[in-house]
């Protein structure tokens, strides 16, 4: 396993996700409701800059690698469905809404490990469809967090459950179309099998 600085900040994503969550945990004389809000908004801030930084690092340093690629992204997956998971119990998130997110997280991923087996993991890459996903999801998560006025102003429950919605919409969509783009394979391969 190669160990580097972008490998670091990924691990400490990791780290920080049962932080998110375990704050809503604290007792009351800790940490009032705001603060848990306050203090979960943080961390959860801090381990999206991470995200974003170990892949700007590992490129421009040349230090990437299989365990970074294979790591990054599940830490990813485990950020956003623990704060979702955690969400859904404060009831800030429809339930139904969080299973739509984690359910299109878990299928994709099980599409691209399928694809990279059969040599084809370029059919299902990244678009600009899953990175407004993404970007509409690391906003409305931190507001729900949150869940208070922001500067006397931003509602940000009410903006966090409407971008989370548009993030689920997109969920479905992407999902479909990396799934669309995938088709054309996954019938010739059934076909040579049968």
């Amino acid at each position: 396993m190669p160990f580097n600085f972008p490998i670091l900040l990924t691990w400490l994503r990791v780290a920080l996700i049962p932080l998110v969550v375990g704050v809503f945990y604290l007792p009351r004389e800790w940490l009032s409701p705001y603060e848990q809000g306050v203090a979960s908004t943080i961390i959860f801030i801090v381990a999206a800059i991470t995200d974003w930084f170990d892949g700007f690092l590992a490129r421009r340093w040349n230090q990437t690698s299989s365990f970074g690629a294979f790591l990054d992204p599940v830490a990813d997956k485990l950020m956003v469905a623990g704060a979702l998971l955690i969400l859904t119990e404060l009831d800030r998130v429809n339930a139904v809404v969080a299973f739509v997110i984690i359910g299109r997280e878990i299928t994709i991923s099980a599409l691209r490990e399928w694809m990279a087996q059969i040599g084809a993991s370029k059919s299902v890459a990244v678009n600009s469809l899953g990175k407004i996903k993404t970007a509409a999801q690391m906003i409305a998560i931190p507001m729900l967090l949150y869940y208070d006025t922001l500067f006397g102003v931003i509602d940000t429950a009410y903006w966090g459950a409407w971008l989370l919605l548009v993030a689920a919409v997109l969920t479905v969509w992407s999902m479909l179309y990396y799934l669309r783009k995938a088709w054309p394979l996954i019938k010739e391969i059934t076909e040579k099998n049968n």
